[in-house]
């Protein structure tokens, strides 16, 4: 009988910690744990809340409305529709870490009260050191959630809007939300957008691929070669091959481009004067050949990478593996098809799916060099040029047209479409898993 009242009111006092903690945060620990510290910690965060609350349900209101237009004002002094996204999105960040300490509080309590029933109080120590990991990591949590995924939020959202000149640019005019209709007009709603949304999207998945295999595979041949034929000169051939992979990308591309151009460029000139072509090649003024130039220059410039990554994956191997394939009578293919390759391969498999992840985004390697031209049929509506990848087309859709949603919706395409395929090959990637090969 002892025994059962003296739960039940272990119980009661239980609820009593339970309850104070959700009424008000850090009560709980004022009124009955005795930790003061701690409990006014608590407080003072929801003081600071309440303090800003109708700061808080103004935000969340703009962000519902994004203003109403207002003619009759000066410009300047008109609703910005932007930026009341941006602060209802923060203002969202902010109750979300809120409503997070506050469960972390009502834990805390229920957890220091557990423990004072079982006999053991708190130290200072200990509480210092089961609150050190939270007070180390808040201010990464911090910088992340207003600086990583605030403004991924705010990309997002814009694909749900009407935020495109000229209808529709603060502070002059307001923007509204939309739904779907972008997504519509893209995906089939409008021929001349959605045939250039095709286009493009299959050109950036093939020059993804073409990208990535040509410059991993070219560099591995490169360091094969290299470290098989055994000149003394080797390291000339790699110092020289590296160059290009010193040079900055913008300035190579932008001398390749000078060098390439149909008119007046100095390969054209070069090989009319040496009488092999009669008229000049359109490297750069044709699509398909403007794509193929693509693809080369990719390879000249971003082999020397995988070839320097190929040679240190190579040095990496015991030499007793190729003795014995040797003794075994296998010649310098089979000893590369079943040795090097695959060793090479379970290294350097993550890296091939980060450049291919890269080379989707490779906005240089595209715009400097091409600048997403020639023109086709519907670039003078959509400013998609026969060359642009996804990246570049949301450039000038941003900078050119000032067709911010059409870019959003592209944006958000671009993540749905690499984030579960990064993350998907990734987990099933060996390199990541302990073990043998």
């Amino acid at each position: 009988m002892e025994t059962s009242l003296r739960l039940q009111t272990k119980d009661s006092e239980r609820n009593k910690v339970l309850i104070s903690s959700i009424l008000f945060m850090g009560l709980g620990h004022i009124l009955y744990l005795k930790q003061y510290l701690k409990g006014l910690f608590f407080a003072a965060v929801e003081v600071a809340f309440l303090v800003f609350l109708p700061k808080i349900v103004k935000a969340m209101g703009d962000l519902i409305t994004l203003g109403e237009p207002m003619p009759h004002l000066p410009i300047k002094q008109r609703p910005n529709s932007i930026f009341m996204l941006i602060d209802g999105i923060i203002v969202i960040a902010a109750v979300f870490l809120f409503i997070t300490i506050y469960i972390i509080s009502v834990r805390s309590a229920l957890a220091d009260y557990d423990q004072a029933v079982r006999s053991r109080p708190t130290s200072i120590r200990e509480g210092l050191n089961k609150a050190f990991p939270i007070f180390g990591l808040a201010p990464s949590v911090g910088l992340v959630i207003f600086f990583v995924i605030v403004p991924l939020v705010f990309s997002a959202c814009v694909a749900f809007t009407n935020y495109s000149s000229p209808d529709h640019i603060p502070p002059n005019k307001t923007v509204d939300w939309v739904g779907f209709d972008n997504f519509v007009t893209l995906f089939g709603g409008n021929a001349a957008w959605t045939g250039a949304l095709g286009r493009v999207v299959l050109w950036t998945l093939v020059w993804a691929v073409l990208a990535t295999a040509t410059c991993y595979f070219g560099g591995m041949l490169m360091a094969v070669i290299l470290t098989e034929s055994g000149l003394r000169i080797t390291p000339i051939f790699r110092t020289i091959f590296i160059l290009p992979y010193a040079v900055p990308s913008v300035i190579s591309m932008l001398v390749w481009q000078n060098l390439l151009n149909g008119t007046f460029g100095t390969i054209n000139r070069t090989l009319s004067a040496l009488g092999l072509i009669s008229k000049p090649i359109p490297w750069l003024g044709d699509p398909w050949m403007a794509k193929f130039t693509a693809v080369m220059i990719n390879l000249w410039a971003g082999f020397p990478y995988f070839m320097l990554l190929t040679m240190g994956s190579m040095t990496a191997i015991s030499k007793d593996i190729f003795e014995a394939a040797r003794i075994d009578g296998a010649d310098k293919y089979q000893v590369f098809k079943k040795i090097t390759l695959p060793i090479v391969l379970y290294q350097t498999a993550p890296l091939i799916i980060m450049s291919f992840t890269h080379n989707i985004n490779n906005f240089g390697a595209i715009f400097f060099l091409t600048g997403g031209k020639p023109v086709v049929a519907d670039s003078t509506i959509t400013s998609a040029g026969g060359t642009d990848i996804l990246v570049t087309w949301i450039y000038k859709l941003t900078v050119n047209l000032l067709k911010y949603n059409y870019a959003s919706v592209l944006a958000v395409m671009i993540f749905v479409v690499l984030a579960p395929l990064a993350i998907i090959n990734l987990r099933h990637t060996k390199s990541f898993r302990e073990g043998e090969l």
